[in-house]
Parts: C-alpha cells; sequence; structure tokens
C-alpha cells in the first residue's frame, strides 16, 4: 500500500493545523453574533485566555454584515486569532462566510434534504473557499448524520467515518486539501471509535486529513472536563487529533486550561497555571481513564488514591459503571436563547436520583434533537420562554414555559 500523504490546514495568516504543528486549542462564543460590541469584546477576551481559533455561530444570511464588522474591528484592535464560522444548513450563508472569515465549520449533508444536490452545493462552496483561501472543517456529530446515512448504515460510529469519508472524497476530487475533519460524540466510547475509524479510512485511501478532537456536549464541572479528558486523551495518546476544543456548559473562557491541559500533556504546549485540585482531576482522568474505556483495565486501583467520587466520575467517563444520571449538555452559543447553564443545574439538581438514566438539556432546536441521540430524555431551549421535551429522540411536549418545564420533565419520567 503506499504511504498516505498527511496534510495541513491553514487557517488565516499564520495558523497550521496538522502533523509536525503544535496542538491548537479553540473555543466557541456564546454571545449573539448580531451583539458585534458583546461578541468582539469576548472574542478578545478568548484570545488573551489562550484560544488560537474562536468560532462565531453565523445563523443566516442576515449576521453576514455583523460576521463582517466583528472581524474588522477585531483587526484593528490588533487581534489576529482566525474566527470560524460555525453554519447550519444554509449554503448560501456558507458562500457568504467563507469570503470574510479563516475557516468555516459545516455539516455539508445538511446544505439541502436532496444528497445529490447537498454535494453539489458543497462542490461549490469548496470552490469559494479556495478562491479565498479559507479552511473547512467538515464537522459531523453522532445524532445529525441524515436519514441518507442512517437509511444505509446505521446511527454508528462506522456510519459518522463512512459519511465524513464521502465529503473528503468530494475535497480529493476538487483537489482541495485545506479541511480539517471532527467526528464528535457525546458517548466518549462512540466517539473515540468513530475517529480511529476514520484515521483508517484515510490512512487506506491515501489522504489524511487533520483532526479536530472534541467530546461534544460533555456537560460542566468535573464530570465535563473528565469525560473530555478522557475521550480526547485516549485519541491523543494513540497519535489521533490535531486541534481540539473541551465544550462545557460554562463560559467559554473556562474551557481553555483544560484544552491548554491536554494539548501540554500530549503535545509540546507550556502546561497551563491550574489549581492543586484541578490539576489533580485532570491528571487521574488522563491517567486511569483511556485504559478504562479502551479495557486495558476494569478498576482503578486502590494505589492510585482516589477518593470515591473521583474514582466513580472517571468509570462513568469511561461509560464503564454508572452511578448517576449520565447528562448530556451544549456548552451554548449565539443560537442559544435562554439560560442555558442555569436551567441545566437545576435539572441536575432535581434528577439526580435517576441513577444510569440518559438527559440531556440542549441550547436551541436547531441542531439539539438531533445531537441528542444518545438520551432517554431531552430538555431544549426554544427561546421566548419556552421548552420542548423529547423522550427517546421524539418530540412528546412542545411550547412548554421554561416556569413548568422541569415540573413537566419528572412528571413524564415518573409516568414513564
Amino acid at each position: 500500500m503506499q504511504h498516505p500523504q498527511y496534510l495541513r490546514a491553514k487557517v488565516g495568516d499564520h495558523l497550521e493545523i496538522g502533523p509536525g504543528a503544535p496542538l491548537v486549542i479553540q473555543t466557541m462564543c456564546n454571545t449573539h453574533t448580531s451583539d458585534v460590541e458583546a461578541t468582539v469584546a469576548q472574542c478578545l477576551e478568548l484570545a488573551g485566555a489562550g484560544a488560537q481559533m474562536v468560532r462565531i455561530t453565523v445563523p443566516g444570511l442576515a449576521d453576514i454584515p455583523a460576521l463582517r464588522d466583528i472581524r474588522d474591528r477585531l483587526r484593528a484592535a490588533g487581534c489576529d486569532v482566525p474566527l470560524v464560522a460555525d453554519i447550519h444548513f444554509s449554503s448560501a450563508t456558507a458562500l457568504e462566510a467563507a469570503k470574510i472569515v479563516g475557516k468555516v465549520r459545516i455539516n455539508p449533508g445538511n446544505f439541502h434534504p436532496d444528497h445529490e444536490t447537498a454535494r453539489r452545493e458543497f462542490a461549490r462552496f469548496l470552490e469559494v473557499c479556495r478562491e479565498h483561501g479559507t479552511a473547512v472543517r467538515v464537522g459531523l456529530n453522532h445524532g445529525s448524520l441524515g436519514k441518507y446515512i442512517t437509511d444505509l448504515y446505521g446511527n454508528t460510529p462506522e456510519a459518522m467515518a463512512l459519511a465524513a469519508m464521502e465529503w473528503l472524497e468530494i475535497c480529493i476530487e476538487a483537489q482541495f486539501f485545506n479541511v480539517v475533519v471532527s467526528l464528535k460524540a457525546s458517548n466518549t466510547v462512540v466517539m473515540v471509535q468513530a475517529y480511529r475509524e476514520l484515521m483508517r479510512r484515510m490512512q487506506e485511501r491515501g489522504y489524511v486529513f487533520p483532526l479536530h478532537l472534541g467530546v461534544t456536549e460533555a456537560g460542566n464541572g468535573e464530570p465535563g472536563r473528565i469525560k473530555s479528558c478522557i475521550g480526547i486523551g485516549t485519541l491523543l495518546r494513540e497519535g489521533i487529533g490535531n486541534t481540539l476544543r473541551v465544550s462545557l456548559t460554562e463560559p467559554p473562557a473556562a474551557e481553555l486550561p483544560v484544552a491548554a491541559y491536554l494539548a501540554a500533556r500530549y503535545g509540546d504546549s507550556p502546561m497551563p497555571e491550574l489549581s492543586p485540585a484541578e490539576r489533580r482531576i485532570l491528571d487521574a482522568a488522563c491517567e486511569w481513564g483511556p485504559a478504562l474505556l479502551c479495557r486495558e483495565i476494569d478498576e482503578i486501583p486502590a494505589s492510585a488514591g482516589l477518593d470515591e467520587h473521583l474514582s466513580d466520575e472517571i468509570m462513568q467517563g469511561a461509560r464503564r459503571r454508572f452511578y448517576r444520571p449520565e447528562y448530556i449538555a451544549c456548552p451554548g452559543c449565539g443560537r442559544t436563547m435562554y439560560d442555558l447553564q442555569g436551567s441545566f443545574e437545576q435539572v441536575k439538581a432535581r434528577t439526580a436520583h435517576l441513577k444510569g438514566m440518559v438527559i440531556a438539556v440542549m441550547g436551541c432546536i436547531v441542531n439539539g434533537p438531533g445531537e441528542m441521540a444518545d438520551a432517554d430524555w431531552g430538555y431544549v431551549g426554544e427561546g421566548g420562554g419556552k421548552v420542548s421535551i423529547y423522550r427517546k429522540g421524539q418530540p412528546v411536549l412542545r411550547h412548554i414555559p421554561d416556569s413548568e418545564a422541569i415540573d413537566r420533565l419528572l412528571e413524564l419520567i415518573e409516568k414513564d
């Protein structure tokens, strides 16, 4: 077999992602893109805190002028951290964003309900990116693969890798290689299996694109940090991954010390300053979590000296033993129209007794229902003070006032 070609992506004027380059850490604004002042301020804060790329949601064409204004103001302020436009569904928006930012994140399958039309629109998008020197992230998440793929292959890690390879084939045919790929999942086992399968298929094909790693909807606090370290750390120790985001349901700046820790532990970046308590948690998660997830060990040895709570959290993050509910919660972004962080804390407090149940709290109706594929129950903000409740991916209540939604969720769980 011919030796595969390992590719690099260039984002903006200076940043490179790929083999031989340092691990790149990134995060995403949770401001509304239309609020230019707030978004610029948050971008400056995140760049100052160590983010090497900052992603901004661009819900539609109406947000393109704000995106351009944000870019211009950041450059005028001397901030050259590349911006990444996060696009859902609208190929027209992706085409315009590609003329402004250093990178565009898309799921090409969402460009059009008809798969062949989506393929044509993706090919057209690549030509605009080539013209403007814009990098692309092909981002597919577990639970948002689309009917075309799931009808053929199911909702599996293999399906995720196959779906990504189809879009990469279009890139290869077009000789467009300024591409990064991600296959995120909230389930650490699914996430690791999907990336391994994609790496194997890219190596067989002869072109290995850079990989963006992340455990999507990891939650917050210790569980979110532990889960992220286990999923991302498992792959980084195998030499898989070139850029990463730790997705926490917290202010975006809180993600960066964890990401910097991972870049230092598995790369050549300097170790960030962490409190002794946080360092202990991250060290333990990376020391024992990957070994548990890969079934190299079945328990954390007593000699590790971990307290019961930390040991339980690592076992749960590696999906080896569940001692509490499993929570899926997105970090929030400019599409979020309610108090996601506060609602998540309330849901956790009211459901803590439901051991082994999987409960999702999602920031918006756009991709929340698809991305909580593993959840038994889902709590999804609609905006306007309303919430939808899902069971096994299907809506059972819509337009519930958020003041009543947690009570209604608990009533449904008890009836079930």
